[in-house]
């Protein structure tokens, strides 16, 4: 027997048809919608398995991420092993990030294994997670140390430092001068000075002071060395590599200077000569014993070591550098070094040597050292997202990093007119406006918004000064007839790879020294 099965009700072939189309419809409205809410950045191809895109980052990674954003535009994705990070490399896009509502969004920093070991586990300023210890502590130090009064009040502890070091060559004249050597002794005396009131030279000789010198550098070779475990946790059992072992010593040697001076001023913080001098750890010490409410878990010996070590290793490894890259790059453009020296004589003259005073009309001398920050930023600390958002219709996790690529965006043909040139003039003339705080987002050698380098207004000052001095005082060559080597060097700070000797003529009668 058959049984036939009917429906209670007739459907046409138009009714069909038209049922078919709404389906088709719908289905597509939800595809359209779902691609459209999950729209992600442009990605490379060529991901590997466990370490994602790593492999294309060979040699210094921010000439390896320029190259990848000719090709994949000025925003895309990489996957460095488990992590995900976008990598920004030109102002228009940058200004997305930084600027806006989005600058509320990109202020954590990546909890590298190196944080936990040299940073003291984030309680260093610079990278720290954004909260309420990292304001307090970044009001701390812009107040007590970096703000436009308190440079203004040390400014003799500035002069007398390079004062002494220009009298030290004009005695030892006959010798090859390490200009990095010599920066970082002008600029480690000055921040050591201003933090814990003593000078290194005095307090540590020889292969002591050596030691502590290399352990600051060490600091920034192993924050931006490539670990492992920091891109493939489950390696951390193995350190691979044997970075954290290396990083637990230098952290020790760290701590150990930093603690000693911090014994030295619990212990003497009766004595009237504290009342006077005041140095920032002074400051900070009396900060914590008014009564205030230490601003997080860590003990309060930790913040301060950890904030004055942080002070340090900013102030004096990243004006080494800019000098450094500043006169190698005068060495090599002969006619621009002709003009600062012209500068500095017309405004000083032959009589006296620079004073502070004279910094405010050296217009072609900072626009020497913008033009320098432009071709030779010092480094670009990466960011990491707090929160899900959307930024020109991509969505962006929770804890992405952010890569903003200064090296591409201060070479970008679009705004600077022959890029790869060293031109000062451009500062003076087209870009004269581009200020050093980051507001443009196309000249950017600080950062900006609330992440910027709180140090601008201590750095500034002591570069032109230092730089000042040593041009007007001394005639400046190099060994033989080639140009200066501009290889740069790995790191977490853009340093020169190889030592800049030179040989310095006093140009003035001793008595002026």
């Amino acid at each position: 027997m058959k049984f036939k099965f009917r429906l209670p009700f007739q459907i046409s072939a138009e009714a069909t048809s038209l049922l078919a189309f709404l389906l088709f419809f719908y289905c597509l409205i939800r595809r359209i919608k779902k691609t459209n809410t999950s729209r992600k950045p442009p990605q490379p191809s060529n991901s590997w398995p466990l370490i994602g895109h790593l492999h294309l980052l060979r040699g210094l990674p921010h000439i390896a991420l320029g190259n990848l954003a000719d090709k994949y535009g000025p925003l895309f994705m990489i996957k460095l092993g488990t992590r995900q990070a976008l990598v920004v490399s030109t102002a228009e896009m940058a200004k997305k990030f930084l600027g806006g509502n989005n600058d509320k969004v990109f202020l954590n920093r990546p909890q590298k294994i190196f944080v936990e070991h040299l940073a003291y586990k984030g309680a260093m300023l610079g990278f720290s997670q954004y909260g309420q210890y990292w304001r307090e502590i970044r009001k701390i130090t812009t107040a007590e140390l970096l703000s436009n009064s308190r440079v203004e009040m040390f400014k003799n502890v500035r002069i007398s430092e390079v004062r002494s070091a220009m009298k030290s060559i004009s005695v030892a004249m006959s010798e090859l001068t390490d200009m990095k050597q010599l920066f970082t002794d002008i600029s480690m005396k000055t921040i050591v000075r201003l933090i814990s009131g003593k000078s290194l030279k005095e307090c540590y000789q020889g292969e002591e002071y050596n030691t502590i010198v290399k352990a600051f550098r060490d600091f920034f070779e192993l924050a931006a060395a490539f670990v492992p475990a920091d891109v493939l946790p489950f390696l951390k059992w193995f350190d691979i590599g044997g970075y954290e072992k290396k990083m637990k010593k230098v952290a020790k040697e760290i701590d150990n200077i930093v603690g000693r001076w911090l014994d030295e001023h619990k212990n003497q913080r009766s004595s009237e000569e504290v009342q006077r001098k005041l140095d920032f750890m002074d400051v900070m010490l009396g900060v914590f014993e008014s009564g205030q409410e230490k601003p997080s878990k860590y003990e309060i010996d930790t913040i301060i070591k950890a904030t004055c070590t942080s002070m340090i290793l900013a102030a004096a490894d990243t004006t080494t550098i800019t000098l450094t890259w500043a006169l190698s790059l005068l060495l090599n453009n002969k006619e621009a070094l002709k003009k600062t020296r012209d500068e500095l004589e017309t405004v000083v003259g032959k009589e006296r040597q620079v004073e502070e005073s004279d910094l405010k009309d050296l217009v072609y001398l900072q626009a020497v050292l913008k033009e320098t920050m432009r071709l030779y930023p010092v480094a670009v600390v990466p960011r990491e997202a707090i929160s899900d958002c959307t930024v020109s219709g991509y969505d962006i996790k929770a804890g992405t990093q952010l890569l903003i690529n200064l090296y591409k965006i201060h070479r970008d043909p679009q705004v600077w007119a022959n890029p790869m040139d060293f031109r000062p003039e451009r500062f003076l003339i087209t870009n004269d406006d581009y200020d050093v705080r980051g507001q443009s987002y196309k000249f950017m050698p600080f950062g900006s918004g609330r992440r910027i380098c709180p140090g601008i207004s201590f750095a500034l000052p002591v570069m032109e000064f230092t730089l000042a001095n040593l041009l007007h005082g001394f005639d400046i060559s190099i060994p033989s007839e080639e140009t200066v080597d501009m290889t740069e060097g790995f790191g977490l700070t853009n340093h020169k790879a190889t030592p800049l000797e030179v040989i310095l003529t006093q140009r003035f009668p001793s008595n002026l020294y």
